[in-house]
């Protein structure tokens, strides 16, 4: 499906970002795993609201392979907290990585993008792009810009080969969604609770889920579809 296409996606050492870049590879992608941590699984270690960094990765993944046809960002953090509780940090850290990162390596992946006359880039947006997270502020905030960076830049490149979409995820059972910025992380049967209480087909999400329909909107099978912001929610925005 995806036989030498190369591919660069953030966030790769665990979660979504793991999960997609495995399913890439496995539909015949060489993929170049980036995250800020050293893991087997990661060929590009940096920080992606660096746009250093961002130019740097592009850079060799055409080196090594000529060409960059993919590129998923799925880098992300999660604050939650409402606004008295989120500090200068910690409002500038969620857009430096969940906006910033996107946009740089979006800018970067279309220069070559262009020179090639194709491409194919999938953002990691979410339900909460759409509607407001109550005691997320910062983190909705974000999202909801990457979902108008989404649009914005596949108007601008639609005509030059490069088809820009974003997947939303609802509640996936991620390391995020367990621990990430809470004091305990949840247990099974709290995370079987929120599932019941919160997404319509009553469980959470697996990372892979996600991940195949990334791949989906990699492929050629999505050759006709640009701008679009893509739910896998169990439901959710049906509401």
């Amino acid at each position: 499906m995806l036989e030498g296409r190369i591919a660069i996606v953030t966030g790769a050492a665990s979660g979504m970002g793991a999960a997609t870049a495995r399913l890439l590879a496995e539909a015949g992608a060489t993929v170049l795993g980036a995250d800020i941590a050293s893991h087997p699984a990661i060929a590009l270690v940096g920080d992606v609201s660096d746009s250093a960094f961002c130019d740097a990765a592009v850079a060799r993944a055409v080196a090594l392979h000529g060409r960059l046809d993919i590129v998923v960002n799925a880098a992300g953090v999660i604050v939650r907290a409402d606004a008295p509780a989120t500090d200068d940090d910690a409002w500038h850290r969620q857009m430096r990585v969940n906006v910033d990162g996107t946009f740089f390596l979006c800018r970067a992946a279309i220069r070559q993008m262009r020179r090639q006359g194709s491409g194919a880039i999938v953002n990691f947006g979410s339900i909460w792009g759409a509607a407001g997270g109550k005691g997320h502020v910062a983190y909705a905030t974000a999202k909801g810009a990457v979902h108008n960076l989404t649009r914005s830049l596949a108007l601008d490149h639609a005509r030059e080969g490069i088809r820009i979409n974003a997947v939303c995820p609802g509640e996936v059972e991620t390391p995020m969604l367990r621990g990430a910025g809470r004091a305990v992380p949840l247990t099974d049967a709290q995370l079987a609770e929120m599932a019941d209480r919160v997404v319509p087909s009553g469980r959470l999400a697996q990372p892979e889920e996600i991940g195949r329909v990334v791949v989906f909107l990699c492929s050629d099978a999505a050759s006709y579809m640009t701008g679009a912001l893509v739910p896998v929610d169990g439901g959710w925005s049906a509401g």
